[in-house]
């Protein structure tokens, strides 16, 4: 497992953008496919982005496609969510997370080894 810690979450108007990153620990970060979950309360965590260890597949749910850009640095452990036009329905606390290999169900949360704290992410009218 990695330890992940998240950062870059905060409030802003509809339209805006926010820039979340996480940064792992632990020397085989590179090995892992990487995920940004959601979750609001009451409503089960739903994923929104993942990006596998070579960098060359992504996958994003319907609802951010064209909107949220996930990359990753492996040389400096991180991955980001690069969030533009921001809407209230993306209001969530945000997740970052990892996983050993990768695969069509990079969108499931029980396929993730490690998680971490979250980052609220407030956007307003």
């Amino acid at each position: 497992q990695v330890q992940l810690v998240e950062s870059g979450g905060g409030l802003v108007q509809a339209g805006g953008s926010l820039r979340l990153s996480c940064v792992a620990s632990g020397r085989t970060f590179g090995s892992y496919t990487m995920g940004w979950f959601r979750q609001t309360p009451g409503k089960e965590r739903e994923f929104v982005a993942a990006i596998d260890w070579t960098s060359v597949k992504t996958y994003y749910a319907d609802s951010v496609k064209g909107r949220f850009t996930i990359s990753r640095d492996n040389a400096k452990n991180t991955v980001n969510l690069q969030m533009n036009s921001l809407k209230p329905d993306d209001t969530a606390v945000y997740y970052c997370a990892a996983r050993r290999g990768s695969g069509d169900d990079n969108y499931r949360v029980d396929r993730y080894d490690s998680w971490g704290q979250g980052t609220q992410v407030t956007v307003s009218l």
